[in-house]
Protein backbone atom coordinates (compact mmCIF):
# COMPACT_ATOMS: atom_id res chain seq x y z
CA UNK A 1 0.00 0.00 0.00
CA UNK A 2 2.85 2.33 0.80
CA UNK A 3 4.60 1.72 -2.49
CA UNK A 4 1.47 2.48 -4.54
CA UNK A 5 0.95 5.73 -2.64
CA UNK A 6 4.54 6.78 -3.24
CA UNK A 7 4.20 5.83 -6.91
CA UNK A 8 1.03 7.93 -7.25
CA UNK A 9 2.71 10.93 -5.64
CA UNK A 10 5.74 10.57 -7.92
CA UNK A 11 3.56 10.31 -11.03
CA UNK A 12 1.50 13.32 -9.97
CA UNK A 13 4.70 15.33 -9.43
CA UNK A 14 6.05 14.32 -12.83
CA UNK A 15 2.74 15.20 -14.51
CA UNK A 16 2.63 18.63 -12.86
CA UNK A 17 6.23 19.32 -13.86
CA UNK A 18 5.53 18.48 -17.51
CA UNK A 19 2.31 20.52 -17.49
CA UNK A 20 4.08 23.54 -16.02
CA UNK A 21 6.91 23.31 -18.56
CA UNK A 22 4.44 23.01 -21.44
CA UNK A 23 2.42 26.03 -20.32
CA UNK A 24 5.58 28.13 -19.89
CA UNK A 25 6.74 27.22 -23.40
CA UNK A 26 3.35 28.02 -24.91
CA UNK A 27 3.25 31.47 -23.30
CA UNK A 28 6.26 32.73 -25.27
CA UNK A 29 4.94 32.06 -28.79
CA UNK A 30 4.56 35.15 -30.98
CA UNK A 31 1.96 35.10 -33.73
CA UNK A 32 2.67 37.35 -36.71
CA UNK A 33 -0.26 38.72 -38.70
CA UNK A 34 0.07 39.53 -42.39
CA UNK A 35 0.46 43.20 -43.32
CA UNK A 36 0.99 45.03 -46.61
CA UNK A 37 4.08 47.01 -47.57
CA UNK A 38 2.22 50.35 -48.02
CA UNK A 39 0.67 49.93 -44.56
CA UNK A 40 4.15 49.35 -43.10
CA UNK A 41 5.43 52.53 -44.76
CA UNK A 42 2.51 54.50 -43.33
CA UNK A 43 3.15 53.08 -39.85
CA UNK A 44 6.84 54.00 -40.14
CA UNK A 45 5.89 57.61 -41.00
CA UNK A 46 3.56 57.73 -37.97
CA UNK A 47 6.35 56.36 -35.69
CA UNK A 48 4.21 53.36 -34.66
CA UNK A 49 6.92 50.76 -35.37
CA UNK A 50 9.21 49.62 -32.57
CA UNK A 51 11.61 47.37 -34.53
CA UNK A 52 12.08 45.64 -37.88
CA UNK A 53 13.85 42.39 -38.69
CA UNK A 54 14.58 41.74 -42.35
CA UNK A 55 14.71 38.13 -43.50
CA UNK A 56 16.02 38.10 -47.06
CA UNK A 57 15.35 35.02 -49.13
CA UNK A 58 18.13 32.47 -48.80
CA UNK A 59 20.47 32.85 -51.73
CA UNK A 60 19.18 36.31 -52.64
CA UNK A 61 21.81 38.61 -54.04
CA UNK A 62 21.58 42.15 -52.68
CA UNK A 63 23.81 44.87 -54.03
CA UNK A 64 23.75 48.58 -53.28
CA UNK A 65 24.95 51.14 -55.79
CA UNK A 66 27.08 53.57 -53.77
CA UNK A 67 26.60 56.43 -56.23
CA UNK A 68 22.80 56.33 -56.41
CA UNK A 69 21.96 54.56 -53.14
CA UNK A 70 19.59 52.25 -54.99
CA UNK A 71 19.72 48.56 -54.23
CA UNK A 72 19.09 45.78 -56.67
CA UNK A 73 18.35 42.21 -55.78
CA UNK A 74 16.60 39.09 -56.90
CA UNK A 75 14.07 37.18 -54.83
CA UNK A 76 11.49 37.89 -52.18
CA UNK A 77 11.99 38.27 -48.44
CA UNK A 78 9.85 39.08 -45.44
CA UNK A 79 10.06 41.52 -42.53
CA UNK A 80 9.02 40.83 -38.96
CA UNK A 81 7.54 44.03 -37.57
CA UNK A 82 7.20 44.76 -33.84
CA UNK A 83 4.76 47.58 -33.11
CA UNK A 84 4.88 49.96 -30.14
CA UNK A 85 1.51 48.65 -28.88
CA UNK A 86 2.71 45.02 -28.74
CA UNK A 87 1.31 43.71 -32.02
CA UNK A 88 3.45 41.76 -34.48
CA UNK A 89 3.22 41.71 -38.26
CA UNK A 90 4.99 40.05 -41.15
CA UNK A 91 5.40 41.90 -44.43
CA UNK A 92 6.49 40.40 -47.74
CA UNK A 93 8.82 42.57 -49.81
CA UNK A 94 10.84 42.35 -52.99
CA UNK A 95 14.53 42.05 -52.27
CA UNK A 96 15.16 45.27 -54.21
CA UNK A 97 13.07 47.19 -51.65
CA UNK A 98 15.29 46.28 -48.71
CA UNK A 99 17.73 49.19 -49.05
CA UNK A 100 14.90 51.75 -49.31
CA UNK A 101 13.07 50.23 -46.32
CA UNK A 102 16.25 50.34 -44.24
CA UNK A 103 16.76 53.97 -45.20
CA UNK A 104 13.14 54.74 -44.28
CA UNK A 105 13.51 52.97 -40.92
CA UNK A 106 16.75 54.85 -40.20
CA UNK A 107 15.14 58.18 -41.06
CA UNK A 108 12.29 57.46 -38.61
CA UNK A 109 14.78 56.21 -35.95
CA UNK A 110 13.32 52.72 -35.92
CA UNK A 111 15.59 49.88 -34.85
CA UNK A 112 16.23 47.27 -37.52
CA UNK A 113 18.29 44.15 -38.02
CA UNK A 114 19.04 42.03 -41.06
CA UNK A 115 18.95 38.31 -40.30
CA UNK A 116 21.63 36.22 -41.92
CA UNK A 117 21.21 32.61 -42.85
CA UNK A 118 23.73 30.48 -41.01
CA UNK A 119 24.75 27.28 -42.73
CA UNK A 120 23.77 24.22 -40.73
CA UNK A 121 26.61 22.10 -39.50
CA UNK A 122 26.30 18.47 -40.51
CA UNK A 123 24.85 16.41 -37.71
CA UNK A 124 27.33 13.99 -36.26
CA UNK A 125 26.07 10.48 -35.76
CA UNK A 126 28.54 9.90 -32.94
CA UNK A 127 26.45 11.82 -30.40
CA UNK A 128 23.23 10.30 -31.68
CA UNK A 129 24.61 6.79 -31.24
CA UNK A 130 25.89 7.70 -27.79
CA UNK A 131 22.41 8.82 -26.68
CA UNK A 132 20.81 5.70 -28.14
CA UNK A 133 23.32 3.47 -26.32
CA UNK A 134 22.76 5.38 -23.06
CA UNK A 135 19.00 4.94 -23.40
CA UNK A 136 19.38 1.22 -23.98
CA UNK A 137 21.61 0.90 -20.90
CA UNK A 138 19.04 2.72 -18.76
CA UNK A 139 16.22 0.48 -20.04
CA UNK A 140 18.28 -2.65 -19.30
CA UNK A 141 19.01 -1.43 -15.76
CA UNK A 142 15.32 -0.75 -15.12
CA UNK A 143 14.29 -4.18 -16.47
CA UNK A 144 16.91 -6.00 -14.38
CA UNK A 145 15.86 -4.10 -11.24
CA UNK A 146 12.20 -4.95 -11.89
CA UNK A 147 12.99 -8.65 -12.41
CA UNK A 148 15.04 -8.79 -9.21
CA UNK A 149 12.30 -7.05 -7.24
CA UNK A 150 9.59 -9.40 -8.54
CA UNK A 151 11.76 -12.46 -7.87
CA UNK A 152 12.51 -11.31 -4.33
CA UNK A 153 8.84 -10.75 -3.57
CA UNK A 154 7.97 -14.18 -5.00
CA UNK A 155 10.58 -15.89 -2.84
CA UNK A 156 9.41 -14.06 0.28
CA UNK A 157 5.81 -15.04 -0.47
CA UNK A 158 6.69 -18.73 -0.89
CA UNK A 159 8.68 -18.80 2.34
CA UNK A 160 5.86 -17.28 4.39
CA UNK A 161 3.01 -19.42 2.96
CA UNK A 162 3.76 -23.13 2.56
CA UNK A 163 6.96 -24.16 4.26
CA UNK A 164 7.37 -24.10 8.01
CA UNK A 165 10.51 -22.50 9.34
CA UNK A 166 13.37 -24.95 9.87
CA UNK A 167 13.40 -26.37 13.41
CA UNK A 168 16.39 -27.23 15.53
CA UNK A 169 16.91 -30.91 16.49
CA UNK A 170 15.18 -31.67 19.76
CA UNK A 171 16.89 -33.34 22.68
CA UNK A 172 14.23 -36.04 23.02
CA UNK A 173 15.10 -39.71 23.08
CA UNK A 174 14.41 -40.18 19.36
CA UNK A 175 17.73 -39.00 18.12
CA UNK A 176 20.90 -40.91 18.87
CA UNK A 177 23.37 -39.10 21.01
CA UNK A 178 27.05 -39.57 20.51
CA UNK A 179 28.96 -41.12 23.39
Amino acid sequence: MRSTRALRIALLGAFLTVALAASAGAATVIHFQAESLPALKAQLHKHEVHALTFHPKAGAVVSLNAATGVGSATGIGHIHVSMNDGRYYTVVYAAGEQARLIALASADRTRYAVATVKPKAPATTHHTLRYIAGGIVIVVIVVVAAVLLVDRRRKLGEQGEGTPPPSSPSSSGDSPTPT
